[in-house]
């Protein structure tokens, strides 16, 4: 998936453990691991303002896009730029 989870860095960052952060944030610390490990499908963005609101970031600092060929790809793959 071109979309890379960062959350765990930004835990590392402010040392709080997934049951702290997922307690904090209001969801399962089970839903939270799916999320860090980047198996989710979809975030609510009432979870994503929490998480950046708990862990004090941007939602930038939490979610990447990643091309096919790496960091940035190109965005004519999916038929948009031009």
């Amino acid at each position: 998936m071109p979309i890379v989870v960062d959350i765990d860095v930004m835990m590392a960052k402010r040392k709080i453990s997934v049951g702290e952060l997922a307690d904090r944030v209001g969801i399962t610390p089970a839903n939270l691991a799916v999320l860090k490990n980047g198996r989710a499908k979809a975030v609510r963005f009432t979870t994503l303002a929490a998480l950046c609101e708990v862990l004090e970031c941007q939602p930038g600092d939490l979610l990447r896009w990643e091309g096919e060929g790496g960091v940035g790809g190109s965005s004519q793959a999916d038929g948009v730029g031009g």
